[in-house]
């Protein structure tokens, strides 16, 4: 038991260590090219993140939203689907919790508020996710195209609504929620004062234990992985493939959209246009490290939201675009390892060829 675990963890980390690797020397050249020592500026980098308590928060706060969005995608590569729609989910997601908080009353119990703007969100992100997935079982049209032109789609008709219909005035966003306001972190721990890092950090904790439930402790889960290894046979077997697509979508979207509770819930309190920053992309790459495993997308989404946080301490030494580079390189490597990734992008490579 012992070695064939040893064995699976080894073909479970090798490949992110090797990518890891290959971004840290290919970091290290740039970082030469401009004149600067690496370990200098990764020291910098890793102290502005870690270094002082609101640097490590904030990491938190971005880590949540990496990590709901993260799963989203890592749930539909699973059962071989592209989710490339997490960006347009996250706004649909934020947008549909902040019109729940708003429509309540002010003074609504925080146990019946939460609850109702965590569905606000996760019907936004059914609607999102859940339509390239009946697209996909019903007319083969492929996800990645539907969910890239959704991603266009979502931002556009919200950012029209914030414009001409429900922002303050003078701003981009919606008025601030009368109830469902989570509580920040700092009124636990002090030291994290002036961070946006708030509970719902520990929502998508939850949301990760109950992706590994699902995924390898139910029928469904079995399903769901059984159709992304071979769908053929998959259908051979008795699973309803286009169901399962269906659903894998719609759960990746929910998921993802709930990230956006994030902002809307335990930050600022309302919806604002352009919030999500490419997040939603990002999150692609927190899935391809975390090899589509729940716990190693948490891993993934804090390693990532290192990069993110750390990078703000390094602007003065080397281009703010360094870590997008890094970023960069850790996916292409990824992307050549991870064979849901591989089997993704050649059923994309068929659409796009036809």
């Amino acid at each position: 038991m012992s070695e064939s675990f040893r064995l699976r963890a080894e073909e479970a980390l090798l490949p992110s260590i090797v990518a890891l690797l290959i971004a840290l020397i290919l970091g290290d050249v740039l970082i030469l090219m401009f004149g600067e020592s690496p370990a200098h500026v990764y020291s910098r980098m890793i102290e502005g993140a870690w270094g002082n308590p609101y640097g490590f928060a904030q990491v938190l706060y971005k880590t949540t939203t990496l990590t709901f969005a993260g799963l989203g995608i890592a749930l539909a590569l699973r059962a071989g689907l592209f989710n490339i729609g997490a960006e347009g989910q996250l706004a649909a997601g934020a947008f549909g919790a902040a019109i729940v908080g708003i429509s309540l009353p002010a003074g609504t119990p925080g146990l019946v508020a939460v609850p109702l703007c965590l569905l606000g969100a996760a019907a936004g992100g059914l609607l999102t996710g859940g339509l390239p997935g009946v697209l996909k079982a019903k007319f083969g049209a492929h996800e990645v195209i539907v969910t890239i032109m959704l991603n266009f789609v979502v931002l556009a008709l919200l950012n029209w609504l914030i414009v001409e219909r429900l922002r303050t005035a003078d701003t981009l966003h919606t008025p601030e929620i009368n109830a469902g306001a989570v509580p920040r972190l700092s009124e636990f721990i002090p030291a994290f004062h002036g961070s946006a890092a708030n509970v719902t950090f520990f929502f998508a904790i939850a949301a990760a234990i109950w992706c590994w439930w699902y995924l390898f402790r139910t029928p469904g889960g079995y399903a769901l992985r059984a159709t992304g290894l071979q769908p053929d046979a998959a259908e051979y077997s008795g699973i309803r493939v286009g169901r399962v697509w269906i659903k894998a979508m719609a759960l990746g979207g929910m998921l993802a959209a709930l990230g956006g509770t994030n902002f809307v819930l335990g930050y600022k309190h309302y919806y604002e246009d352009g919030f999500t920053g490419g997040s939603g992309f990002l999150a692609i790459a927190v899935a391809i490290v975390g090899r589509n495993h729940p716990f190693g997308v948490v891993i993934a989404a804090f390693f990532f939201a290192t990069l993110s946080q750390g990078g703000l301490a390094i602007h003065a030494l080397v281009p703010k675009q360094m870590v997008e580079v890094l970023q960069g390189i850790v996916i292409l490597a990824m992307a050549a390892a991870v064979p849901e990734v591989q089997r993704a992008l050649r059923s994309a490579r068929k659409v796009v060829a036809a």
